[in-house]
């Protein structure tokens, strides 16, 4: 049985390109988007949205590829482009009759939303993001020995075939281990939203596959570009993560700095997956952000 969030609106909404997203609506006031990391799914935010829903709208969506959200075949390499998916996400937001809203985002999500204040600015108030750098970044610092962490990085960038046929032969072992060794509280995992995370993933290895290996690939290629031409976020920006910088050998405020003028940069000791593990704190960075 597919898990949902409590006492919200269940529906789906044209994304671009003919694909719908599943997304989960509730709350009312401003509206806040919030997108979910790998290997999960919108449940990921069932705390926070929870909490923030007395003062805002909130919109939960599955991004294209994942959970309940269509999964178009990879016919070229913008079908998972972060940039085609921040216009799913736009053009979702729009079909709410929203042109102009926050956009937080975890893991994936935040490079969605990331990629998404970079091509919509007029449309972002403001933007979070938990626990990662900008996919350029992300190369840049993912090296030596330490690059290990990230060895998943390196293997779904490979192409089409060898990674999903892996994968898929190991779905549950290859995604449990991700929610095991992420979590510093595994008490925040509980096993039904655990089982919930492993079958929404099993179902959909080529789609997830595709989304990282856009990361190696067309990602990089629009990251750069703004690089080259300067652009930055022009909305106020809050970042939380764990200390990445200090393991990996970067400073990572000033990472997000070079991008986000108007920075908040914060640590937390949660580990990754902090909405499930430190709600509280999470909702409260989030009600921090959108008061500037």
């Amino acid at each position: 049985m597919t898990l949902t969030l409590p006492g919200f609106d269940h529906v789906r909404l044209p994304g671009t390109d003919g694909v719908e997203l599943a997304a989960a609506v509730g709350g009312s006031g401003s509206p806040v988007v919030l997108l979910h990391g790998f290997p999960q799914t919108h449940l990921m935010w069932r705390h926070v949205a929870e909490r923030l829903a007395g003062e805002h709208t909130v919109i939960c969506p599955d991004l294209r590829g994942y959970g309940a959200s269509d999964k178009p075949a990879a016919t070229g390499p913008e079908v998972y482009s972060k940039r085609t998916m921040a216009a799913d996400v736009v053009a979702l937001a729009a079909a709410l009759g929203h042109q102009r809203f926050a956009l937080v985002g975890h893991d994936r999500g935040a490079l969605v939303a990331f990629r998404a204040g970079l091509d919509h600015p007029e449309t972002l108030t403001h933007l979070g993001i938990l626990d990662v750098v900008p996919t350029l970044d992300m190369w840049d610092v993912l090296h030596g020995v330490r690059a290990a962490v990230g060895y998943h990085l390196f293997l779904m960038a490979q192409p089409p075939g060898l990674p999903e046929t892996m994968i898929a032969n190991s779905a549950d072992a290859y995604f449990g281990s991700f929610l095991d060794a992420w979590a510093a509280d595994p008490a925040a995992l509980p096993e039904p939203v655990r089982a919930e995370y492993l079958r929404a993933s099993a179902a959909a290895v080529p789609s997830i596959v595709a989304d990282y290996r856009a990361s190696a690939g067309i990602d990089v290629t629009h990251d750069q570009a703004d690089r080259d031409a300067g652009s930055q976020l022009a909305m106020p920006v809050t970042v939380v993560q764990q200390d990445w910088g200090a393991r990996l050998g970067y400073d990572a405020a000033a990472v997000w700095r070079a991008w986000a003028p108007d920075l908040d940069h914060r640590l937390t000791r949660a580990g990754h997956f902090m909405a499930e593990e430190a709600p509280d704190d999470i909702a409260g960075a989030i009600r921090d952000l959108l008061r500037r």
